[in-house]
């Protein structure tokens, strides 16, 4: 187990010594692997079963990687949760349950077993094919963005509170994020920013790379609430919100959130086009775990979309934030406007939820 379990367990000599252990299915998988379910079991080699798997990853008593496939989900499910809670939970799936045995790790780990050599890649000999490895994040791409997104996800607070309401202005000078009308101009004298043709505020394009507007604190495990302690993901630290006229959101280098919010943008294609293929899901269904929801304080829902190049991370009752491949380090804010929360409701409806 990892993380408040960093002590491995071994039935014998030759067992599995298991650091930790992810679930593998619909509504729960780690998303650095794929944009949906099928993708991220792909990623694996394996088909995508309706009930999922469990990713059971640790070394053998050589120190070699090892990653055990089981189809006793439940099992794992109840390790991961007993782990969370720092209870000790001995995993040892039944032999019966094992659908295979792959060398290598998938994800980043950041513990090892104790008493055993550094982990490794096992021999070629005993290798059935190349060992998995976890997928590139030094540089930007798809799935470096999708772990911003989990990230967001998971610091909700945070990032919204980067976000003035009153600069999502509606063309009649009242807010366009939530029930409350914000009248008059902008502060500082801006007009607020135009609407899209969507009715959510436009985005400007990002200014040059600069020094990040926000702090976000880096974090040890994977984002995604399947992962437990240990398996290491990229914060979203660096990250900055979209740029100079971009509705309601903080700029390299701007003494406070939304100052840059509080001037005049265009609208911004990426959002345009992110929101259009969002909609195209709620009449064409997309592949299992395309669209996620999960649970969120009060009545609301957190929803995880991803597609072709985009992530949407949006909570039911509010906005939205969107990050792209073509805009590295980027985090794009929508204003909620007339037509985001029945978007968002569709989406939840065909949204597919943990267990």
């Amino acid at each position: 187990m990892a993380g408040t379990h960093e002590d491995a367990v071994a039935a014998e000599d030759d067992a599995l010594y298991v650091l930790t252990a992810v679930l593998l299915t619909p509504a729960q998988f780690p998303s650095v692997l794929g944009d949906d379910y099928p993708e991220a079991c792909a990623a694996l080699g394996l088909a995508p079963l309706a009930d999922g798997y469990g990713l059971v990853i640790g070394q053998d008593g050589s120190g070699a990687r090892w990653t055990v496939v089981v189809d006793d989900v439940s099992l794992v499910a109840v390790a991961i949760a007993s782990w969370d809670c720092g209870m000790e939970y001995d995993l040892s799936p039944d032999e019966r349950t094992v659908v295979a045995a792959l060398p290598g790790w998938p994800l980043a780990i950041a513990v090892a077993a104790p008493g055993v050599p550094a982990p490794h890649d096992p021999d070629p000999e005993v290798a059935d094919g190349p060992p998995l490895t976890p997928p590139d994040t030094s540089r930007w791409g798809s799935a470096q963005r999708r772990l911003g997104a989990d990230e967001i996800a998971l610091q909700w607070a945070m990032w919204r509170e980067q976000i003035d309401d009153s600069a999502f202005s509606s063309p009649n000078g009242g807010s366009a994020v939530g029930d409350k009308a914000v009248n008059g101009e902008a502060a500082g004298g801006g007009t607020g920013a135009d609407m899209t043709a969507e009715g959510v505020p436009a985005v400007g394009d990002a200014p040059d790379r600069g020094s990040s507007a926000l702090d976000a604190s880096p974090r040890d495990a994977s984002q995604d609430e399947s992962v437990s302690a240990g398996v290491v993901g990229n914060s979203t630290a660096g990250y900055r919100t979209a740029g100079d006229g971009a509705a309601g959101v903080a700029t390299a280098g701007s003494t406070a959130p939304g100052e840059a919010g509080k001037r005049a943008s265009k609208g911004h294609s990426g959002i345009r086009r992110v929101l259009a293929e969002a909609r195209a899901y709620v009449d064409s269904p997309p592949p299992l775990g395309r669209v996620r929801s999960s649970f969120a304080s009060g009545e609301a829902r957190t929803l995880r979309a991803d597609g072709p190049g985009w992530s949407l991370v949006a909570r039911t009752d509010d906005i939205a934030f969107v990050l792209l491949d073509d805009k590295p380090g980027e985090v794009l804010p929508v204003g909620r406007g007339p037509e985001l929360p029945g978007l968002l409701e569709a989406l939840d409806k065909l949204a597919v939820r943990p267990g």
